[in-house]
Order: structure tokens, then C-alpha cells, then sequence
């Protein structure tokens, strides 16, 4: 029976550019879909947050070059904690799935390990029709 479960990722950006944002936000998606063995028809939507200190585009961006047209996006600044890593793109996928909540692979990337370390993976391996900007190489 499928069912609605969320995914949750996160990474961190070099700096506030477009190039920077979509290119970490499109690592990020890359690794959720490996990890989790997703086709897009399967995200029912997608919840990007940033670090107020990221304002050049919108991370959803990443998802429409990835061609996800018809997945809804929504983007939004994250709570400003004092103390909190700054440059952090966070994700919240929803998915119709099979899996049960212990079968889903969390990820996160770069800086945003700290976050999750539980959940947080040194790099992320995309097979070749997977590569490209923000593929393995860093």
C-alpha cells in the first residue's frame, strides 16, 4: 500500500549566488532520490527552507532543471535561531512510497551534518545518469 512519508535532507551552500544555491540544492535532491531509490512520479511535493543569509534564487530552481514540472515546490526562509549554522538549505520531500518510516534514507550533506550526524553522509555516490552540477565532484 502506498503511503505519504517525508524525506528529510540538508546541505550547506559556499555562498549567496544562484549558481551556489541551485547547484548544492541539486546535489541534495540527487542524493535523496539514490538513497531512496525514488522515481519523481512518486514526490508528492517538496518544502525547501533557507538560512536568511541565502536570498540569490529560489532552491526549488534545482528541481525544475531537474525537470520536476509537476511537482508542487514551496520555499521559505527557516527560523532564525541564534547560534544556528548559517548557509543551510533544508529539504522536506514528500513521497508515495511503499517504504515504512524505517526504511527511508535521511541525508545530509556538508556542513548541514552536524544537524542530523545520525543521518549525515561523508559524500554521495550518483551513478553516471545522475551526475552533473553538484555531483560527486566537490
Amino acid at each position: 500500500m502506498l503511503l505519504c512519508r517525508g524525506i528529510r535532507g540538508a546541505t550547506t551552500v559556499d555562498g549567496n549566488t544562484a549558481e551556489a544555491i541551485v547547484s548544492a540544492t541539486r546535489e541534495l535532491l540527487l542524493a535523496l532520490v539514490e538513497a531512496n531509490q525514488i522515481d519523481p512520479d512518486q514526490i508528492a511535493s517538496i518544502i525547501f527552507t533557507t538560512t536568511r543569509d541565502l536570498n540569490a534564487t529560489f532552491p526549488a530552481v534545482a528541481a525544475r532543471q531537474l525537470g520536476w514540472v509537476h511537482v508542487p515546490l514551496l520555499c521559505a526562509h527557516e527560523m532564525d535561531v541564534p547560534g544556528a549554522p548559517r548557509g543551510v538549505v533544508r529539504v522536506l520531500m514528500h513521497v508515495n512510497t511503499e517504504k515504512s518510516p524505517r526504511e527511508i534514507r535521511h541525508v545530509y550533506l556538508r556542513g548541514a551534518r552536524v544537524l542530523r550526524p545520525e543521518f549525515g553522509q561523508e559524500s554521495v555516490m550518483l551513478g553516471e545518469d545522475r551526475k552533473g552540477v553538484g555531483g560527486t565532484e566537490r
